[in-house]
């Protein structure tokens, strides 16, 4: 027997519950992965309450975690017992003390990088790979803007943009958050709260704006966002922490500069087995050089049976940068 976080119906925190299961043997091309530590991501939330509907009850929860091959299937190849992993792209269920992953969504960890790093990074670093070296290619003095930089995301964009000698504008909601993300390597911070996202914008470029914006906050800052490009930019739109956009009017794009947007996903840029590699060498050698740190707040390392509390935290916005669930 094991434990993991289970869940019976859409909703708040509490409907997540703490269980004894039996996990299943793993299938011929899986390993099993004892969980060394889980990472937590805003995406989850949407899965629990239902904005991305699971399709079936009981559900587990949680795809992204590093741990220790326990099981391999008999047609696995890549990998044996012992092996140190990470994985982000697992069906859901890494809300567990044990998890059974696909060979192809696994990769070996560099023993420069501990569980605690690579659960912490994964998929915000390999998202954060796909935003800047693919959506959009960020170039070297380019400024772009970047919402939530004090996010776990956010934090990982400022460190990745520094590295690619950009300058990084970060929209944050307090002195406190501004400070992290300008430790962090952004190049200059706005404070939503106190200042006008645009205004500061063109200020910051000489009025020049900006060719591409990311944006994981949504409803709330959409408008903001738009009004940050200059003609013909492109608006990346990643994430709906504040609510959907919704009712949009298409021509909005060409009155504003006939403008760009795109809704991408981590599963639209990795998509096989090459693509997983390339992504992921790209961060382990960020993460091992020390070009990309994350450190993960004592406070916010949650034991796993307390995944309920952890997603209220994580949904008030009282948490910075990356959050761990520890078996």
């Amino acid at each position: 027997m094991a434990k993991r976080i289970q869940f019976n119906a859409h909703g708040g925190p509490d409907v997540l519950t703490w269980i004894d299961f039996e996990p299943a043997d793993p299938a011929d091309n899986e390993i099993q992965v004892e969980n060394r530590a889980i990472g937590m991501n805003y995406i989850d939330t949407y899965v629990r309450s239902g904005l991305y509907p699971t399709g079936h009850f009981p559900s587990g929860l949680g795809t992204e975690a590093a741990g220790v091959v326990t099981r391999v299937g008999s047609a696995v190849t890549r990998f044996k017992p012992g092996d140190r992993v990470v994985y982000c792209q697992a069906a859901l269920g890494a809300y567990s003390e044990l998890h059974n992953v696909a060979e192809d969504r696994l990769m070996l960890l560099p023993d420069a990088i501990s569980f605690e790093q690579a659960a912490a990074s994964f998929l915000k670093g390999l998202t954060t790979q796909y935003l800047l070296r693919q959506t959009y290619k960020v170039k070297a003095d380019e400024i772009f803007l970047f919402h939530a930089a004090a996010g776990g995301v956010g934090l990982i964009a400022c460190q990745w943009a520094k590295a690619l000698g950009a300058h990084l504008i970060g929209t944050v909601g307090s002195a406190e958050k501004a400070t992290l993300a300008k430790n962090a390597g952004a190049w200059a911070t706005i404070n939503y709260q106190q200042e006008d996202i645009a205004q500061r914008v063109s200020e910051l470029t000489g009025g020049k704006k900006v060719g591409v914006v990311y944006d994981s906050v949504g409803k709330a800052t959409w408008e903001a966002s738009l009004d940050c490009l200059r003609r013909q930019g492109l608006m990346v739109s990643f994430g709906n922490a504040s609510g959907p956009v919704t009712n949009v009017d298409l021509s909005i794009l060409n009155k504003k500069g006939s403008l760009f947007v795109t809704r991408p996903s981590l599963f639209g840029y990795i998509t096989n087995r090459q693509e997983l590699e390339t992504a992921s060498a790209e961060l382990f050698s960020l993460l091992a050089s020390g070009a990309i740190k994350v450190d993960v707040p004592e406070q916010q390392k949650f034991a796993l049976k307390e995944a309920s509390r952890a997603h209220q935290l994580l949904e008030s916005r009282a948490t910075q940068g990356s959050s761990l669930l520890i078996p």
